[in-house]
Parts: C-alpha cells; structure tokens; sequence
C-alpha cells in the first residue's frame, strides 16, 4: 500500500513510538494522579515529561497550562465553548475544518464573521481587520488548511490581534510537526494540536494550550484527582480540565512522536515533504483532464494536494487509486464545506493526496502512473 493519507493520520508511526507505548502498557499502565503507589507515579511523571516536551516544542511558558484532550476537535470544543458567552464576536475563516464551525454554529447569543478565502484557500490579513468590531472577542483560524494545504499568516494575524487585544487561537490540526511553529513569536494565545497527525502520536491523543490569564469553562465535569470533596469541578490547570482516566499510554506516544521530529529535525521533515509535493504537483500538472486546486507553489502549503479528474467523481477516483493501485487516498469534503466552496469543489468534492516523511520517489512516480491511465 502506498499510504498518502496523513493528512488524516500519519502511518507508519515511528518504532519507537510503538515501542514506549509498549513499554508503558506492558510494565506500569496506572491511573495517574489517583495513587500514590510506584506505578501510578512512574505514569504521572512520563506524562509530565509530555508536558514539557509539548512546551518546548512550541515556545510555551508553562507546561502545566497544556490540557490533553483526545483529539483537535476536542481541544477546540474546549476553547471555543469554555471561553465564549453570549453577545461575544468572533472572526473565523472560510478555510476552517467543521470541529471550529460546528461549534460556533452551535452556540446561542454568538455572532460569527467567516472571512473569505480566495479560490487557492488563501485568506488575508486585511479582510481580518476589516472584520473586527469593538465587541470582537476571539480570531480563530487553521493555520494550515487541511483541503488545499494553504498556510494562513498567523504571525501577521496574531501580531493583529495583540494589537488590539483580541484573544487568538491557531488550530495547528495540519501543521503541528509539519512546519514551525512558535506561539511566543507568532503572538498565539491558544493552539489546539491533535497527536495524531504529523506530531506522529497515535489516535486518541492532542492537546490545548491556552497561556496564562485565560480561564475557560471546563467542557465536561468528573475526577481529578485533586479537591475529590468538593461537588462543583475545580479549575485548577490542567487537572480541572482533564475529567476521567487520560490516555497514558497515547500520551507517552505523543512525546516519543516529538522526540522523533526533534531527532530528525523539522527543517528536514519540511523540505523532504516539500520535494515530494513538488514532485507530485509537477507530474500531475503534465497529465490531461485533472485540474489541481490550492497554491500554485509548493512552498506555500503543506504536504497536501487536492484534484479531480474530468468526467469521474472523486470518491470513484479515490475507490480505483485503492482497488486498482493500492493507493490511500481521501476523497469528498474532508468536513470543510466552505473551504471547497472557495475553491469551487462544492458540488464536487475533491480527491486529497498527502505524502509524508516516510513517502518515497519511487511511491510518487508509481502514483502518478496509476493517475495517468486513470486520467488517459
């Protein structure tokens, strides 16, 4: 199979990441922060270590405001719910994945502004301010987006924000371990992260950061393991907000999946995935009747390339590419329909190819044969 999926999740994980996951399951899998006893400390102290992994990382101040959720979605449920009451503005893009406007559908007494995206996903920084008003109390936008893979200027938008003193969350779903990232230089408030995806933790894992003076709503109510006396939920950072068992063991994962990009290196990782986009977006520039859609130039997005092929509908494309080729692909809206409302793929849809790290030269030329006698 060649996998050019992880824009979904990566696959594979690194060895080391199975491995101390392994470990950790195998030898001292306790519920931390509920015993005392050599297990369950030898759990709460690893994942201590995640904290400040996660926080260095990212240029966070302090580990102990980074709240592990089990995915973005989740972690953006949190922000988005906790932080925002009734009368609030908030300005949000049309790039944006559905776990950050189904939430802002969903909530009473909010008014949104979506600033439009361009028909390459790119949004700019003045339609932004043109959209905040006095009563503006958030800007969330993805930085990378997760149909076209066009990185959004979030240093330019968060340097607005701090301006005009308006809170900022980035949702780093597709950049997170892609590019780089660091909220103090990128004037970040809040960053909402999966695990999963290029941060190479395992399902079920992300976390939210939200730096100190911002207080939100817990999303759900239970143990944790401090203050058990008290009926009401308390809003000590991060137990407060992390009601019920953590996923240890996803969570040791996620540290080995950033000790693997460390190891490696970000800058690596970026231009290796970049050449391969490249590769990927030149081929399939030269094969007749598909259309390509997002950024002309690489550089400009992450590893991600969306297209159809005239006369097939996209899910049927993504169904051969997988049948015929072995080749994972994805295909519809990726729950971004404004996004491809923007690119003009509403009624369509699109198919998504994404290589990572692990893709090679020869899974790239192999895919663009396959698209050549699909597209022929």
């Amino acid at each position: 199979m060649i996998y050019l999926d992880n824009a979904a999740t990566t696959f594979p994980k690194p060895r080391k990441v199975v491995a101390e996951m392994t470990d950790c399951l195998t030898h001292y899998c306790a519920n931390p922060g509920r015993s005392g006893h050599d297990m369950a400390s030898k759990m709460a102290s690893r994942i201590y270590e995640t904290r400040e992994t996660i926080a260095d990382f990212f240029n966070m101040t302090d580990p102990l405001r980074i709240v592990f959720t089990a995915n973005a979605t989740e972690s953006l449920n949190l922000a988005i719910k906790g932080l925002l009451k009734p009368g609030d503005h908030v300005v949000t893009t049309a790039m944006e994945h559905n776990s950050v406007l189904r939430p802002l559908k969903e909530m009473k007494g909010i008014r949104v502004t979506v600033v439009p995206a361009d028909k390459n996903g790119c949004v700019f920084v003045r339609d932004i301010e043109l959209a905040i008003s006095p009563s503006t109390k958030l800007v969330v936008c993805t930085h990378s987006s997760n149909v076209t893979g066009s990185i959004l200027p979030i240093k330019e938008i968060g340097s607005l924000c701090r301006k005009k003193r308006i809170l900022f969350m980035a949702d780093a779903s597709q950049s997170a371990g892609a590019i780089p990232i660091d909220i103090q230089a990128q004037n970040i408030d809040i960053l909402a992260c999966p695990g999963h995806k290029s941060l190479f933790g395992p399902p079920g894992t992300g976390f939210l950061y939200l730096r100190p003076g911002i207080d939100v709503v817990p999303l759900k109510e239970g143990g944790t393991g401090t203050d058990s006396a008290n009926l009401y939920q308390p809003r000590y950072f991060p137990e407060g907000y992390e009601a019920g068992t953590l996923n240890g063991p996803g969570i040791i994962g996620l540290r080995e999946g950033i000790r693997f990009i460390e190891e490696l290196g970000l800058k690596t990782i970026q231009q290796w995935e970049q050449h391969i986009i490249e590769m990927l977006t030149d081929g399939i520039g030269n094969l007749p009747n598909i259309q390509i859609y997002g950024p002309d130039q690489p550089s400009k997005k992450t590893a991600i390339i969306a297209f159809n092929i005239k006369g097939m509908d996209c899910e049927t494309a993504a169904y051969e590419l997988n049948k015929r080729f072995g080749i994972a692909v994805r295909a519809g809206y990726h729950c971004a329909p404004l996004a491809h409302k923007a690119i003009g793929t509403y009624g369509t849809g699109a198919v998504r190819m994404s290589p990572g790290i692990f893709t090679t030269e020869e899974d790239i030329h192999k895919t663009l044969t396959a698209l050549q006698k699909l597209s022929g």
